[in-house]
């Protein structure tokens, strides 16, 4: 009897064997795909993003698309600032309508280096509005505050173009992502560009633009990317110029490999984030 009990323990273990061997690889595979593989993407952007910049031969969308086989649909143009970025918009809808699953905004470095002042988020006015918290509802005066929508400054910038993106796209996933560091580009005598160690000539550091980027995130209720702090890209040092496309006239646009940790620095932080 004892010797039957054993044998049937043995097919049972078997089969849990066979089981697991067939099935475990299977569920793995299920619980490790990226949840942003497969999809249609838009980027938005300037020269780090544009595919006819040559600072680099690969963007990092280009990584993106053979590490998730993400299908990039990019707009990104040299020189743009935080205003082009309904224009881009515009084209998106022309060319794909609804047919993306996501937009990646990552824009806002020409804005520091041609002085387009920082501004502010709102303007106040005090106005009566009905309230009533354990007693008769009644006419109270509190202050108002309403989104600045101007081209005029940074802030109204983003407030106006974020407001477009999000009504015209109000069910797809929209991430912000900071400005990177910059150091010097010089690409001639009609556009030598400092360091960013120098405020621009409305007295900024790229610091303000920056956390813009991030406040705008909470304002607007979008997810933000601080490529500035993760991607570990400073050209301000000379050890860190080889992610760059060239180290003596411009540590503005990274080469490959400077793009290459870009987006592994997106491939890991959109993990965390739902397409939709």
């Amino acid at each position: 009897m004892q010797l039957i009990r054993q044998k049937k323990m043995m097919r049972r273990l078997l089969t849990i064997i066979i089981f697991l061997s067939i099935m475990v690889p299977a569920m793995a595979q299920r619980l490790i795909h990226h949840p942003w593989e497969g999809k249609r993407v838009a980027y938005f952007g300037d020269s780090i993003t544009d595919p006819n910049n040559n600072g680099s031969t690969l963007k990092y969308w280009n990584y993106l698309q053979e590490w998730l086989q993400i299908t990039p649909c990019v707009y990104g143009k040299s020189g743009r600032q935080w205003n082009d970025i309904p224009r881009q918009a515009d084209q998106l809808k022309a060319e794909h309508g609804d047919s993306i699953d996501a937009i990646m905004i990552f824009i806002g470095t020409n804005d520091y280096n041609a002085g387009v002042p920082v501004g502010e988020w709102f303007t106040e006015r005090v106005e009566q509005v009905m309230a009533g918290i354990h007693e008769p509802k009644h006419m109270v005066d509190r202050k108002h505050r309403y989104p600045v929508m101007s081209d005029s400054t940074y802030r109204g910038r983003i407030n106006k173009a974020l407001d477009y993106v999000k009504r015209m796209y109000p069910q797809k996933q929209i991430v912000l992502l900071t400005p990177i560091h910059r150091a010097e580009f010089y690409a001639n005598d009609s556009n030598w560009q400092p360091r960013e160690d120098y405020t621009n000539k409305c007295g900024e550091y790229i610091d303000a633009y920056v956390q813009s980027v991030k406040e705008a995130g909470n304002l607007w209720a979008l997810p933000v990317i601080d490529l500035n702090a993760l991607s570990g890209l400073y050209p301000l040092m000379d050890e860190e110029a080889q992610f760059f496309h060239n180290p003596q006239n411009d540590r503005l646009h990274p080469n490959n490999e400077g793009q290459r940790r870009m987006a592994l620095t997106l491939m890991y932080q959109l993990l965390a984030l739902p397409v939709f």
